[in-house]
């Protein structure tokens, strides 16, 4: 198997959101709370030492996903074939039903749920239908200030060096998650 996995440099991030309105466009989810993938603004510090960050965050494809383990409908499963982790919308049985097990297990807050009665899990997909087609996932493809990457796990760290921590996301040993970064450290001691 050979792992998917996503590369996010920090340094080049300015919060534009591209990626988020791309993906939305791409999957056609309406406009609302469920974002697949996600911008999460980081601010520490006190004038004049400030600190301003993004993290762009989507589905970590995890080695090891809490998700698949916690749904009661074994609705979310993990591709043997590339590690990439998938919701089955008909099976999900739906935030109400099964109290969002996946979002609890999750410690990056990835499913997402369509807030109306009876919404179904989604997440990120790593735009498996673009990848079969030979073309890049629509977020690292949009992203106007390249700091967006995607494919093998190996490949990616053979690239960019094997760094699993930035402002704003802590990693996860025992799950694993499938995300690379080149963190934006401020330029003082807050």
């Amino acid at each position: 198997m050979s792992q998917m996995g996503l590369y996010f440099d920090q340094t080049r991030c300015t919060g534009c959101y591209t990626c988020v309105v791309a993906c939305k466009d791409w999957h056609d989810i309406k406009a609302g709370a469920v974002q697949r993938m996600r911008i999460i603004p980081i601010e520490k510090g006190v004038f004049p030492q400030l600190f301003v960050a993004y993290l762009a965050l989507a589905c970590c494809h995890c080695e090891n996903p809490p998700c698949v383990t916690v749904c009661p409908a074994d609705a979310i499963t993990k591709r043997a074939t590339d590690g990439i982790v998938l919701v089955d919308r008909d099976k999900c049985l739906g935030r109400q039903e099964c109290h969002g097990a996946c979002l609890k297990a999750c410690p990056w807050d990835t499913p997402q749920f369509d807030p109306a009665e009876g919404g179904k899990m989604e997440k990120c997909d790593f735009c498996f239908d673009r990848l079969e087609n030979g073309q890049q996932t629509i977020c690292v493809e949009a992203c106007p200030t390249y700091a967006l990457d995607a494919g093998p796990l190996t490949e990616l760290v053979e690239k960019y060096g094997y760094e699993v921590e930035a402002a704003g996301f802590s990693y996860q040993e025992k799950f694993r998650p499938s995300v690379l970064f080149k963190p934006k450290h401020p330029a003082f001691k807050l």
